[in-house]
């Protein structure tokens, strides 16, 4: 695959998560947020290493205008906040590590699926575990009761981050079915 992507449409990344990051997993009105699979995505296809920290500024700036201005809790923005850097940080360098995997290939799609799934357990990991030590609401509750609560939340991070990346390595599939060059019986 190498660096194909050195004109990959970032803004369409940015896009996504501006319009889908106010509601975690959505509902009949709006999609689920999308700012996991975008993170993902863009260490697959952006080279250049500053957009994390673009992508970084534009989810904290969503999140400021959501709970400011758009009636969204802030009961999330706590000194556990920052575990989001690590967070987008493992989904970044998951899709950085995918890069070297043959999206044209069915084994190469396979790979970067499994790479995403364990990437997305370890950044449910880091980011609940970053809420339960220092989000100052756990103070009485045991470990074990916390992530008995919060385990049925991850199969709907699962799904819709596989989902958003799904579509976007579907589309890219056809995109480069579409333009590939047409194939010329000799003879």
């Amino acid at each position: 695959m190498g660096y194909e992507f050195k004109r990959f449409p970032v803004w369409g990344l940015m896009a996504l998560m501006a319009a889908t990051r106010f509601h975690h997993f959505g509902d009949l009105q709006t999609p689920p947020d999308a700012s996991w699979a975008v993170f993902f995505l863009a260490g697959l296809f952006v080279p250049q290493s500053g957009f994390f920290a673009l992508l970084f500024l534009e989810a904290v700036l969503i999140d400021l205008l959501a709970t400011t201005y758009g009636g969204v809790s802030d009961w999330c923005i706590t000194p556990a906040y920052l575990f989001l850097v690590p967070t987008y940080g493992v989904l970044w360098f998951a899709g950085r590590i995918c890069r070297r995997h043959d999206l044209d290939r069915t084994v190469g799609l396979i790979r970067t699926l499994v790479v995403l799934t364990v990437a997305v357990g370890l950044a449910f990991a880091i980011s609940n575990a970053g809420f339960y030590f220092l989000s100052g609401y756990f103070d009485h509750l045991p470990l074990r009761d916390y992530l008995r609560q919060v385990a049925g939340y991850f199969p709907p991070y699962l799904l819709t981050t596989s989902a958003y990346a799904g579509l976007m390595l579907a589309g890219r599939w056809l995109w480069r079915q579409r333009t590939a060059p047409l194939s010329r019986p000799t003879g």
